[in-house]
């Protein structure tokens, strides 16, 4: 060998150590600074001619692991998912009050219940018939203000989503604007660390935002792609944009640089923006639309004892509800008997007029036999039985019955059902209890029934995946005249071409409601977008007659107060029962009967009907029973996030530190390896003075 070999190759190991030292102790430095991994220099033999001549530095690289960063990264998303929803669930809870005190929500109809019970015992006790009054209000007004809250929380919820996107968006331009300098580094041999970890640091705050697959460009720093594949980062930032409507699903798409750009949908399935997606299109409409439910079906139950008593004296009027139909339709359909009796002020019985909804249909008046009536000609035969006593009227879909002469009507409901209601409750003649919009969904409609809907009149639905994501938008027109029944308007909704056929389809119940469900493998949720249809001239829409989309069915839990007449006057509460049973001439409303009030209390313990809602299905069970589960299953929602959370936290802690145990600064091992590279630097250092002293000897011996 050489000297000037001998020379060069102990000047390239002495640049080499000089180049471990650096990277060593730029190492040290950063031991405590987040996000930093550290590097080491690479080096590999330099041969020229086959000859050994030192060493090559190939470059300065930092020491990581694909699998354990994308491991880590994939725990931050999952973590952050469950954290918000967790934070928003036990925000939903505490809606609900503690349900070791007295108002706790769901408490609340146990003391409707028990003050309905006090008064029972009193029944001319005015102070009690105003604490039932007060209670009753009290549940319905805390329904809606829990109400009002959810849809408080919705708008938080979207504006954390908004906030969070703009992050993403401005993570995404920060990444791509790196890959250009760590390209340029990689290219120069120059060291692009100091870049990556930066590009490193904010790929961890975009996890914890969205999940995202990260892969290594061959010419240095990364490319971001979505679970679908498209790219959000490495050739230009797309641009990230929420889509939300009013009444449907909000979701993500991105909008990738190019000539003509386009916005694509795309799927999250972890990070904070999927949690909050999850609050936002599922969880908190379904904990709305589970709390109408409840709410409906307790006021349900109390209307169903309202209508079944009477007050003392009877009103001089009974005045129902609008039920979205006509009354042709509304009457076809009842069975049994149930009996509108006249009363004077005494509640002695002045006429009667029972009605027999079985076939044949008869009225018969105080007993006599019966004539005939059809659902066409109800309205008139009832005015006709009524005579000069009274007056039947049905106006914008709510019937009236008044008494003439200064006497009262009461309704003995009796064996008579449609849809699971009685005459009276059906129309909402005596109800406790009133609502603002569509009390109940069950309208009693059946396939064979006209669907009274306008022909051409339009409800345009949004078809979305489980997660969101619009795949259709469905516009479906109310079918022509030909073909006006219920059955023909399901078919036109559940048409393969024009309808929502290829997602699920709309069934209608043995109650007169109508309900959507996805099938396999879609799975698909539906939104309505827009309704102009009508049952009749100015009528009900179909969303708003059977409670379709999200806006028909989170409202209602709202929408419930006691009727004002008995609330401004509890001496009208139906306290009492019509009894035609008793001797003529003798009272069959007595003042002191407090069998109204008694059944009243017991609302709660019947069993009815509740449907599928929220996180539970379609159940039979009494009101009391359903707020035990519905209170149950808000407390295991919050207690399942909340594990999930802390579950989901540990394995990222995990993550993490074994992420950091490969990528992080070890002191101990930093200095074994400042010890090993001085004395190589040394070593190479006295190398170089050997060389220089057997250079000056052969001058010497020249000279």
């Amino acid at each position: 060998m050489s000297l000037s070999v001998a020379l060069q190759t102990a000047t390239s190991g002495l640049q080499a150590a000089q180049a471990s030292l650096n990277a060593i102790s730029d190492n040290i430095a950063n031991v405590n600074t987040p996000g930093y991994v550290r590097k080491q220099v690479t080096q590999q033999q330099l041969v020229v001619g086959g000859v050994g001549e030192g060493v090559d530095i190939t470059g300065v690289q930092r020491v990581t692991n694909q699998y354990l960063a994308t491991a880590s990264m994939s725990a931050s998303s999952d973590s952050s998912r469950y954290s918000v929803i967790s934070q928003f669930l036990d925000t939903a809870q505490n809606l609900f009050g503690d349900p070791s005190t007295s108002d706790y929500f769901f408490n609340l109809p146990d003391a409707v219940s028990a003050n309905f019970a006090s008064a029972a015992n009193d029944p001319s006790s005015t102070l009690l018939r105003t604490q039932a009054v007060s209670t009753t209000t009290d549940f319905l007004s805390q329904a809606d203000r829990i109400n009002g809250q959810i849809t408080a929380l919705s708008a938080n919820v979207d504006s954390q989503v908004t906030d969070d996107v703009k992050q993403v968006n401005s993570l995404l331009t920060q990444i791509d604007g790196l890959n250009s300098d760590i390209s340029r580094a990689k290219v120069t041999g120059g060291d692009s660390s100091g870049s990556e970890n930066i590009q490193d640091q904010l790929l961890n705050q975009l996890s914890a935002l969205m999940n995202v697959n990260v892969s290594a460009r061959p010419q240095g720093g990364v490319n971001v792609r979505s679970t679908e594949g498209v790219l959000l980062a490495g050739n230009g930032a797309a641009t990230i944009t929420y889509n939300a409507g009013a009444n449907t699903p909000g979701y993500i798409t991105a909008t990738t640089p190019g000539a003509s750009p386009t916005a694509t949908p795309i799927t999250l399935a972890s990070g904070e923006i999927r949690g909050l997606l999850d609050m936002r299109n599922t969880k908190l409409p379904g904990l709305s639309d589970q709390l109408g439910e409840f709410v409906s079906r307790t006021a349900q139950q109390l209307n169903a004892a309202s209508n079944a008593s009477t007050a003392s004296p009877p009103p001089a009027s009974l005045t129902g509800r609008n039920t979205g139909l006509d009354l042709p339709t509304a009457v076809t359909g009842f069975t049994g008997t149930t009996t509108v009796a006249i009363t004077n002020p005494a509640g002695v019985v002045q006429k009667t007029v029972a009605i027999d909804f079985d076939s044949p249909a008869t009225m018969s008046v105080n007993g006599a036999p019966g004539t005939a009536f059809t659902p066409t000609n109800f309205l008139a035969q009832l005015n006709a039985s009524l005579g000069a006593s009274g007056t039947a009227s049905f106006t914008n879909g709510a019937l009236s019955i008044a008494a003439s002469g200064g006497n009262g009507v009461a309704i003995d409901e009796g064996t008579s059902q449609k849809a699971g209601q009685g005459f009276s409750q059906f129309f909402g003649l005596n109800d406790l209890i009133q609502s603002t919009g569509q009390s109940t969904y069950d309208t009693g409609l059946a396939g064979t029934d006209p669907n009274g809907f306008i022909p051409g009149g339009q409800i345009t639905f949004q078809m979305s995946t489980p997660n969101g994501n619009p795949l259709r938008t469905v516009t479906v027109a109310v079918p022509p005249a030909g073909s006006p029944a219920m059955s023909d308007l399901v078919a036109a909704l559940n048409n393969n071409s024009t309808g929502v056929g290829l997602y699920g389809s709309f069934v209608l119940d043995p109650q007169g409601g109508l309900a959507f469900t996805g099938t396999a493998p879609q799975n698909a949720q539906l939104s309505v977008i827009s309704d102009n249809t009508q049952r009749g001239v100015g009528g009900e829409s179909i969303s708003q007659l059977f409670g379709i989309g999200e806006a028909a069915r989170s409202a209602r839990a709202g929408s419930y107060v006691v009727n004002p007449t008995m609330a401004s006057n509890p001496a009208t509460l139906p306290f009492g029962t019509l009894d035609l049973s008793v001797a003529a001439g003798q009272s069959a409303i007595a003042p002191g009967d407090g069998s109204g009030a008694l059944a009243l209390s017991q609302a709660g313990q019947t069993t009815t009907l509740f449907k599928a809602a929220g996180d539970l299905g379609t159940v039979s069970m009494t009101a009391t029973a359903y707020a035990a589960q519905f209170g149950g299953s808000i407390g295991r929602d919050a207690a399942t996030a909340a594990s999930q959370s802390t579950s989901a936290t540990a394995v990222q802690t995990e993550a993490d530190a074994q992420r950091q145990s490969v990528e992080g600064v070890n002191i101990d091992q930093e200095l074994i390896n400042l010890t090993t590279f001085q004395q190589a630097y040394s070593a190479n250092a006295r190398m170089i003075q050997a060389t220089k002293d057997l250079f000056d000897s052969l001058i010497a011996i020249v000279n």
